[in-house]
């Protein structure tokens, strides 16, 4: 294997000199050789884009970091799907596309500089920007024709500030990140993206949590996929499985599919281990298992509503433990994220016609799960009218409730449209035939609400 070390190519480890152009003449080279190996020592690598190549590895050695450059210029324009639609978007920090064999490793860290990203998307809300206004707002805007009409999750498609994310892996074969620290990502932190063959391993993810739309990992429209022993502390969703929104994601038609998630750890998080909200082409064969989701929002997190699409079948999750959560277990097919109209029949009541944006889940287990002190309910499934989740169960497992906690059963997740309940039970409303054996919850009055 061709190895090479990014100081042989200008790299200087200042924090200072801009590597921009070392990372690409570096991967430029090893391309030329068909794959091999760049090393990066310790010390601080100030960088814009990175782009890796087919049979390379990019190792961190201990103690180096790759710092990003923060200025929106530097990113330009390229092909992906930003929250469920495929457009163009800033160019990801680090990404691979249309590659085999591809492996970031070591034990460096990896720093977004999110910081100021996160103060642009709260100045833009603060100033009412409804619009693209900067130059590569518009640029976007000009290669992403209907951009208004497009879905969204609440990450400002409107204003085209399609932020990047960190790392990001498009139409890639066999692809391995493994022991790296990744910190501070302007958006989505790891996005897999129509991935074949993926391993998630050893990872520590952080972001604060209230840095917008900073989830973990983004598993999307992918197949065989490994996440093992990751610990994973954000600003969002943790660990999410998706797979397209609405009628850009049936279009696409790729499915997430068959997907291991062991012995994770996932703090802060809105949702510990989510599948949704996008998921218009399904997600289907997931096994998740001896995972601690304790201090997230939400623990399990299933999350679509009408528009979105999708099947969701054949998913175990086994002996969790989620402490101090809002809920452990929330099933939301009202999800309101990315609607500003309280009243729109996405989240009527009643039934409504069922079309290829109806999404359905079904045969769900949920086995050996244990949480303490939750804050909002015991639990939250909540199908729709015309597809209720059917053959769901839930059993051996273990729920106390906070009943000294301030926090409304309300807040269980995030929907419109629901009657209001103000008992921190279980609460089953369109689920008929879930099925609850062996589950004890402590602390409410009422321990089940049959709507």
């Amino acid at each position: 294997m061709t190895e090479i070390n990014i100081k042989d190519f200008g790299g200087k480890n200042d924090g200072v000199f801009d590597n921009t152009n070392s990372f690409r003449a570096a991967f430029e080279e090893l391309a030329k050789n068909g794959g091999g190996k760049l090393i990066v020592d310790a010390g601080s690598w100030l960088t814009g884009p990175i782009d890796l190549v087919e049979n390379s590895t990019l190792e961190l050695k201990e103690g180096a970091e790759l710092s990003f450059i923060t200025d929106p210029n530097a990113y330009p324009p390229a092909f992906t799907r930003w929250e469920g639609v495929e457009c163009y978007a800033m160019h990801a920090l680090i990404r691979a596309a249309d590659c085999k064999n591809v492996t970031v490793t070591g034990k460096g860290t990896i720093n977004g500089n999110g910081n100021a990203w996160w103060e642009l998307v709260k100045a833009k809300k603060a100033s009412g920007q409804k619009t693209p206004s900067e130059s590569y707002e518009l640029a976007l805007a000009k290669m992403n024709p209907g951009y208004e009409n497009q879905a969204g999750g609440g990450g400002g498609r409107e204003t085209q500030f399609l932020r990047p994310s960190l790392i990001e892996f498009i139409n890639c074969q066999k692809v391995v990140l493994e022991g790296v620290s990744i910190k501070n990502s302007p958006f989505w932190t790891i996005h897999p993206l129509y991935v074949d063959d993926l391993t998630l391993q050893n990872l520590k993810v952080e972001n604060p949590y209230s840095a917008p739309n900073t989830d973990g990992i983004d598993v999307d429209s992918c197949t065989n996929v490994k996440i093992l022993n990751c610990y994973v502390a954000v600003g969002d969703d943790g660990i999410c499985l998706k797979s397209g929104s609405g009628p850009d994601g049936i279009r696409v038609n790729k499915p997430t599919v068959n997907v291991t998630i062991k012995d994770c750890t996932v703090r802060f998080a809105h949702g510990g281990i989510v599948l949704g909200s996008e998921t218009a082409a399904g997600i289907q064969h997931v096994h998740a298992e001896n995972c601690d989701l304790s201090g997230t929002d939400r623990g399990i997190r299933i999350k679509s509503r009408r528009g979105r699409g999708g099947d969701l079948f054949d998913i175990e999750l086994k002996d969790l433990v989620m402490d101090d959560t809002l809920c452990p277990i929330a099933m939301n097919m009202y999800y309101k994220c990315g609607i500003t109209d309280t009243k729109s029949p996405l989240f009527s009541l009643d039934k409504q016609p069922v079309t290829s944006e109806t999404p359905r889940i079904h045969d769900v287990k949920i086995i050996g799960c244990t949480g303490k002190n939750c804050k909002a309910s015991a639990g939250f499934i909540v199908g729709l009218p015309e597809m209720p989740i059917d053959n769901l169960e839930i059993r051996d497992c273990h729920f106390t409730t906070d009943e000294s906690s301030d926090r409304s059963p309300m807040e269980s997740d995030m929907f419109y449209g629901l009657p209001e309940v103000t008992v921190k039970s279980f609460r089953v409303r369109n689920a008929p035939g879930a099925k609850f054996e062996n589950v004890r919850i402590d602390g409410p009055k009422e321990t089940f609400i049959y709507e």
